[in-house]
């Protein structure tokens, strides 16, 4: 019998500009596409009171505002980050519930490793969302299983 379950979607932030200063750069008119036909499936798609968690940055930011304009602005997401210290902010995986992350490689590419018991690190594509349930149940075993893998040039 299932005891807990908590989805993680990690969501990487759309094609933006090379430029710098790195914090401030912004969604090119690809990456605006991107996003919004991204947040177009998420909406359809993405489970009851999700929690959105973003990072700092300006193409996160930029990222994000086509899904929605209710998340939680974490330092513990940026580009100076480690994977523990997101998954800890997070509460994976026994917080409950859905968090979406909209980040930053390497970081996500690493959680989306480490889950999967990869070898070597994995590279989430700009704009694509990897979608991540964890279960666990009565009799202590768990499970971690993905759910999906969208680039954004399938939305």
């Amino acid at each position: 019998m299932k005891k807990q379950q908590m989805d993680l979607l990690l969501w990487r932030h759309a094609e933006a500009e090379d430029d710098y200063p790195d914090a401030s750069r912004h969604l090119t008119s690809r990456g605006q596409q991107q996003a919004k036909r991204m947040a177009d499936w998420l909406r359809s798609r993405a489970p009851e009171n999700l929690r959105i968690a973003v990072s700092p940055t300006e193409r996160t930011l930029e990222t994000v505002a086509p899904f929605c304009r209710d998340y939680e602005v974490m330092h513990e997401i940026g580009t100076d980050t480690s994977e523990e210290r997101l998954l800890s902010a997070i509460g994976w995986p026994d917080a409950g519930g859905a968090v979406l992350i909209v980040g930053h490689q390497p970081t996500l590419g690493n959680i989306a490793a480490d889950l999967l018991d990869a070898d070597a690190p994995l590279m989430i594509k700009k704009g694509a969302l990897w979608w991540f349930s964890h279960r666990s149940y009565e009799d202590g075993t768990t499970e971690t299983v993905l759910k999906a893998v969208i680039p954004p040039s399938l939305t």
